[in-house]
């Protein structure tokens, strides 16, 4: 006897996709068989008849529960959303697991960085507060010592399988966020050698500060010149060092929220010579451009890499399509209305995308009905792919026996335009509101349990659990996704 039979949906697998059923036993999935073909009596049926079932999503970069910049605040503190928020969110959206981040400097207040007690510090907070499940990247920053860096082999024994560092310090108010290149080399051969991804914040630091200081020379500090300041030649600039160490090192390497066309070319590059990069792109960045500063509100579409003209979102959409990018991510990072905007030019106006629960729906509305997707495509970057860069797989991000039992039944014929009491972050705004879209998730499942399911919450905070990674060879070798 199986605990739950799902029925009569149509399956997406990496290896097949069709009408099938599929068993769980216990929190696991027990077979993926053609309709009829094992017998197997259930303590509980889903029809899934006219439903697409796939994957639960896994969101590769959230930050949660975070102390925002100071820059941003007027000199408050002001915290991102807790996970119980974030999570809730995130399941509502079809996602059920959901890296967030443990700084250096900022989530562990101690003189050594450690990044295995960063990581058991954060798995405490959201143990107990988490709908998802959940793991972290630990994120490098300054100058990290050696007995810093020679952290990181405790923590990939112990199941954290990425690392994160920054070339910038994003603004010109903030310092010590970036690492030079002689630190960036030292961790991503430390990666290497212990079989774990670097994960990268590219931009190039010296052109962000120097524009700051041109434009605040000029007058020229609003939102609306954001891209000015972070440009598509400094972020070209900064993957192509990055990934030239990656190559000396042989690291594999994973930069976050590519945005410009340049940064796109310059990975496919890398990996056209054969080289493990992989590069994520948001749902924000493709959809949203520089021409979205100048609605009234403009402000509350902005994130910290600035958006970008709007043929520069079309070539990611393009990439994500085709397979130089990998990933389709948010860049979490969930405030007020008011905290949102209140800045008053670049460096103050607070970066960061509400966006964990509409990653998804946005994804395959847009990539489906506007860019030439096809489901498993959609399937791959959404929860494969991340799934399969950050270490999770083959337990998450595929339905396949033996895996986490890990379902989202999505009603690919639903048809909204989205307002924020469809949403449910803890937030008063969404720059999704009034976005047409067509699918809608409608039962989330996590490990065996139905955790969501027409717009009601089943779940509870707490039943999310830490999960261990580790990375396959074939994504440290090349590029595999």
């Amino acid at each position: 006897m199986i605990d739950l039979l799902v029925r009569g949906g149509h399956v997406v697998t990496p290896f097949e996709e069709g009408l099938l059923d599929v068993g769980v036993a216990g929190e696991q999935i027990a077979f993926v068989a053609a309709p009829g073909t094992v017998s197997a009596e259930a303590a509980r049926e889903i029809d899934a008849t006219g439903k697409l079932v796939f994957p639960g999503g896994v969101e590769p970069h959230a930050h949660i529960h975070e102390p925002m910049h100071r820059g941003w605040t007027r000199g408050g503190e002001v915290w991102l959303q807790p996970p119980e928020g974030a999570t809730r969110a995130a399941l509502f959206g079809g996602t059920t697991t959901v890296i967030s981040f443990a700084f250096m400097d900022v989530h562990v207040e101690q003189r050594e960085f450690d990044a295995n007690v960063a990581v058991e510090h954060r798995t405490r907070i959201f143990s107990g507060r988490s709908h998802t499940d959940f793991a972290f990247h630990p994120v490098f920053t300054g100058t990290p010592s050696d007995a810093t860096m020679a952290s990181i082999a405790d923590a990939v024994a112990d199941g954290t399988a990425t690392f994160k560092f920054f070339t910038t310090d994003l603004t010109t108010a903030q310092a010590g966020i970036r690492l030079d290149n002689g630190s960036a080399r030292t961790l991503l051969a430390e990666c290497a050698r212990l079989g774990a991804v670097a994960m990268v914040h590219a931009e190039d630091d010296d052109l962000i500060k120097y524009m700051e200081a041109k434009l605040r020379r000029e007058g020229r500090t609003e939102l609306r010149n954001a891209h000015l300041v972070h440009t598509n030649v400094g972020e070209e600039i900064a993957v192509r060092t990055v990934g030239r160490l990656a190559r000396e090192t042989g690291a594999a390497l994973y930069v976050a929220h590519v945005c410009g066309r340049p940064a796109l070319e310059a990975i496919a590059e890398l990996r056209a010579a054969g080289a493990p990069v992989y590069g994520e792109a948001l749902h924000n960045c493709m959809c949203f451009s520089l021409e979205s500063y100048d609605e009234p509100d403009g402000a509350k579409y902005h994130i910290g890499m600035g958006l970008r003209p709007p043929e520069d979102g079309l070539a990611l959409w393009e990439g994500l399509r085709d397979g130089r990018l990998s990933t389709l991510a948010t860049d979490e990072y969930t405030t007020s209305y008011a905290v949102k905007m209140a800045g008053t030019d670049i460096e103050s106006t607070p970066g960061g995308h509400v966006g964990i629960e509409t990653r998804g729906i946005v994804g395959l509305s847009d990539g489906l009905g506007r860019h030439g997707f096809t489901l498993r495509r959609f399937v791959e970057v959404f929860a494969t792919n991340p799934a399969r860069v950050t270490g999770l797989y083959p337990r998450k991000g595929v339905i396949a026996p033996g895996s986490d039992a890990d379902l989202v039944l999505w009603n690919p014929d639903a048809e909204r335009t989205i307002a924020l009491d469809d949403l449910h972050h803890d937030g008063d705004y969404s720059p999704w509101e009034g976005w047409r879209v067509r699918g809608w998730p409608v039962t989330t499942i996590l490990r065996g349990r139905v955790v969501v399911d027409d717009g009601r919450l089943l779940g509870a905070p707490g039943d999310g659990r830490f999960v261990k990674r580790r990375i396959e060879p074939a994504v440290l070798n090349a590029p595999a996704v």
